[in-house]
């Protein structure tokens, strides 16, 4: 029987069924009066099922499922032949005796259905535990009298239209079909996995898949084509979209597990913001969701936790493999050595899915641009952005190398580190030494030095050689006084920050990357904890991450042999200082005969020049335009006051 013939010959059944109820309360009421139809023979004991019907009718279909006796279909039909037919509910008040009662009730449904039973009305029984019936309670009236009620959804499954129940579709959101050939192999094989697990009995089964991993989109992507081979929708509901209440929180999970034997449907709950179980509020709904649902659930959380007394199914979910990316790269893109190096760039620098990198590509060979490299690497770095948006401040980036000036070897050194970030595909990938390296394939420095010695505009030079955002870390929204919350906001710091390979800049890494101490109580104990994990997670980080700090001496030693760089920013001599002053102001600022050689001779940083350069333009801006000596040597005096440093006064005087 197809489809369409079931749904005719389900509807033809439901009218029948309907003019039985009715023909059996009409007799009920005529023999409650004596009246001469009560010589009529009435209809059979229980609601006759069509032996044509293959698959049965809806009704029947629940009752199954359900595990409900003939009596219980009878009740349950007569609260569906009410909703249904208006001529069910002028029948059920004379039934009672009563127009005031022009409703169900349980009373009625004792005396009007052979094989009755009073445990109908209990909790444990189908209609009521799984709401298929609602009982309407008024004050004064005791159970067997109050009215009865059956939901939408119950009535659209038994009509044949099995749509999700409006209550939960507040709660949910449907997860679109994703085919399992768009996926990279190594994620194929997870699919494998969830498709084993919920396969086993497509009703029964209360298994739980954890998928976890930082890389959401993929997780999803698992899932969905998971339940597309299954045959099945896949709907996500997000942890934080769960009542606060216990009581609220049960009856949610009644519904979806009521959901899930009504219509085939792979339930996914998102905890993307719980880490672990111990946390408070998501935590407590997720937990407590899965502790009373009792049907199979995917479950996608960044880290691993329990879920229930009994262990999940855990699949760690990584995004695709750099060979695979590379791949997809390479099918996307023509095939030339030029496009074949890009390839290889973005790999190295980026880790995205087939289906971005697929969007990515379609969106800029739609464009007419013609520097199509550009706009990849834009495109890419645009794309990952707004996850780590929200983590760390921007910088915008505006020094190149003309901007700074050091030390032949500190600009070397600078050099070979943006060559080891543009190298890290040829000697990781195509060398091989990703192969070997578990960890350490980022690349770590640190910048040490006196403030406003260089080290934030070297970050910057560093980001604009590269072309990658720059973050700066903000330590007031890392650091928590709170046990166990920083390594969480570091945690999510680096997970956003990784997918891009972006350039992490650690200002005043002092205070986050110190020296362990010994332990003398829990605080100390702690403490270390977070240095350790920070330690691990620089090791790990694929990007670029830069240290500064002004206490080289206060960083713990660990760190140290961690860094693969170490930079040390020293107060300028006098001919850098002079090109330093020389660069100091932009062309269009009108200079009057600048004494460069008596400025340079100051011990100053680039900072303080930066400061008195800045001050003297507007100092000139507010007083005849012109950027003189005397302008620029009263803003360097107020730099000395503020810093606290001696002044000989003769050293400041005009000449």
């Amino acid at each position: 029987m197809t489809a369409e013939e079931w749904e005719r010959a389900n509807a033809a059944f439901l009218t029948e069924a309907i003019e039985w109820l009715r023909e059996r309360l009409e007799c009920y009421v005529a023999a409650m009066r004596s009246e001469a139809a009560s010589r009529k023979r009435l209809p059979s004991v229980h609601l006759p099922v069509s032996s044509k019907m293959s698959p049965p009718p809806a009704l029947f279909i629940l009752g199954q499922r359900f595990g409900m006796t003939p009596f219980e279909l009878d009740v349950l039909l007569l609260c569906i032949g009410f909703e249904l037919d208006t001529r069910i509910g002028a029948l059920c008040a004379r039934a009672h005796d009563d127009p005031h009662r022009a409703h169900p009730t349980f009373a009625l449904a004792l005396t009007l259905f052979d094989d009755s039973a009073w445990d109908v009305t209990s909790l444990e029984r189908p209609l009521r535990r799984w709401q298929f019936i609602e009982v309407e309670k008024r004050s004064a009236l005791p159970l067997a009298l109050s009215p009865l009620r059956s939901d939408t959804r119950t009535v659209d499954f038994i009509k044949g239209f099995n749509r999700l129940d409006e209550r939960l579709s507040a709660l949910a959101d449907s997860l679109p079909q994703v085919e399992e050939e768009t996926l990279p192999p190594s994620q194929r094989s997870l699919v494998d996995h969830v498709v084993s697990a919920f396969s086993r009995d497509r009703f029964d089964a209360a298994e739980t898949v954890a998928l976890v991993g930082p890389d959401t989109g993929a997780k999803l992507r698992i899932v969905a084509a998971a339940a597309n081979r299954l045959g099945r929708d896949a709907w996500r509901v997000k942890s934080a979209w769960l009542p606060p209440g216990p009581n609220e929180v049960d009856d949610v999970a009644r519904l979806w597990q009521r959901e899930a034997l009504l219509s085939p449907m792979l339930l996914v709950l998102d905890a993307e913001d719980v880490s672990d179980e111990r946390e408070a509020e998501g935590a407590r709904a997720a937990r407590r969701f899965l502790a009373r649902i009792a049907t199979g659930v995917a479950l996608m959380t960044p880290s691993a936790w329990a879920a229930k007394d009994e262990p999940p199914i855990t699949l760690d979910v990584r995004a695709p493999t750099p060979g695979e990316q590379l791949d997809a790269w390479n099918r996307v893109l023509d095939c030339t050595p030029e496009t074949s190096r890009l390839a290889s760039q973005l790999t190295a620098q980026f880790s995205l899915d087939i289906a971005t990198i697929e969007r990515i590509a379609n969106l800029v060979s739609a464009e007419t641009s013609e520097n199509t490299a550009e706009r990849i690497w834009t495109e890419c770095s645009a794309l990952l952005r707004p996850r780590l948006d929200l983590l760390a401040q921007h910088i915008d980036v505006k020094a190149a190398w003309d901007d700074i000036v050091l030390p032949a070897e500190q600009e070397a050194q600078l050099r070979q580190i943006a060559s080891q970030v543009r190298g890290r595909h040829i000697v990781y990938q195509e060398w091989g030494f990703a192969e070997r390296m578990s960890r350490g394939l980022g690349i770590s420095a640190l910048f040490a030095g006196d403030s406003g010695t260089g080290k934030t505009m070297a970050a910057e030079v560093l980001a604009s050689e590269l072309r990658l955002p720059l973050y700066r870390i903000d330590l007031s929204a890392v650091v928590s006084k709170y046990i166990g919350e920083t390594e969480k906001n570091l945690r999510a710091l680096f997970d956003a920050a990784d997918a891009g390979g972006f350039i992490l800049f650690f200002d005043e890494a002092d205070a986050l990357f110190g020296k362990r101490s010994e332990v003398r109580d829990s605080h100390d104990r702690y403490a270390n904890i977070e240095v350790n994990y920070l330690l691990q997670r620089i090791e790990a980080y694929r990007g670029l991450a830069i240290l500064a700090t002004n206490a080289k001496a206060a960083l713990d030693a660990a760190f140290m042999r961690r860094l693969r760089f170490i930079v040390n920013f020293p107060h300028p001599g006098l001919p850098d200082r002079r090109r330093i002053w020389e660069k100091s102001f932009t062309a269009k600022v009108p200079v009057e005969d600048l004494e460069l050689d008596r400025l340079a001779h100051f011990n100053a940083t680039g900072g303080i020049i930066h400061n008195a350069s800045l001050s003297a333009a507007f100092a000139a801006a507010a007083d005849g335009g012109v950027v003189t000596t005397p302008l620029v040597l009263t803003s360097l005096k107020a730099e000395y006051r503020k810093l606290n440093r001696p002044i000989n006064e003769a050293d400041f005087r005009a000449r």
